[in-house]
């Protein structure tokens, strides 16, 4: 069993990834041509099968953006598009990969998931070594917990194509840059056991 591994699954809201959501135009043709919903959605299935924990982390603000940074380009152009408001439909995990009891739901109000976050304490408390991490965008969020986890003694295993950017090859930036320190893996090649770490 994989009782001390724990599948991130990074942002991947209606917000950003939805076919009706507000992102249709910058993520929705990549999201499309790579499949990131029904690929993510194949590997949260094999991770509970494997007795992996899910943690769904998701950024959010109040309505009023309290928390949002007012320097940060990505979110100050997010809180005048109205995006990622908690407690709407926007901020909901896409239906499609739908959060289960026992889940951990990792809310964040910038782009790593470790900070400032529950996670650490999350992850200390289910005895978790190894992270498997992927969402939108792989530049955003999914590197920063690779790099974060890295940093932080976890073994990181990163999936490949449950990764979205706003173009292939910023993605591919990403993954050659995360296989200097983690796993890269795919939702196909993924045991969520004691996977051989390179």
């Amino acid at each position: 069993m994989a009782s001390n591994a724990m599948y991130l699954v990074c942002d991947m809201l209606n917000d950003l990834v939805h076919e009706d959501g507000p992102s249709k135009k910058t993520y929705g043709p990549e999201l499309a041509r790579r499949n990131t919903v029904a690929n993510t959605a194949e590997a949260i299935r094999k991770a509970r099968e494997a007795g992996a924990k899910i943690g769904y982390v998701r950024i959010g603000f109040s309505a009023d953006y309290r928390e949002c940074p007012p320097n940060s380009r990505i979110f100050q152009g997010a809180k005048k598009a109205g995006m990622f408001k908690l407690g709407g439909w926007g901020t909901e995990v896409h239906p499609l990969l739908a959060p289960q009891p026992g889940d951990f739901d990792i809310i964040k109000h910038r782009v790593s998931p470790f900070y400032a976050t529950s996670l650490e304490a999350i992850l200390q408390a289910q005895q978790i070594r190894r992270l498997y991490v992927s969402g939108v965008s792989s530049s955003g969020a999914v590197l920063s917990a690779a790099k974060d986890g890295h940093d932080r003694g976890y073994d990181v295993f990163v999936l490949d194509d449950c990764c979205c950017a706003l173009n292939e090859a910023q993605h591919q930036a990403v993954i050659d840059q995360v296989k200097r320190m983690t796993t890269v893996l795919t939702s196909a090649t993924v045991t969520f056991n004691e996977e051989a770490s390179l």
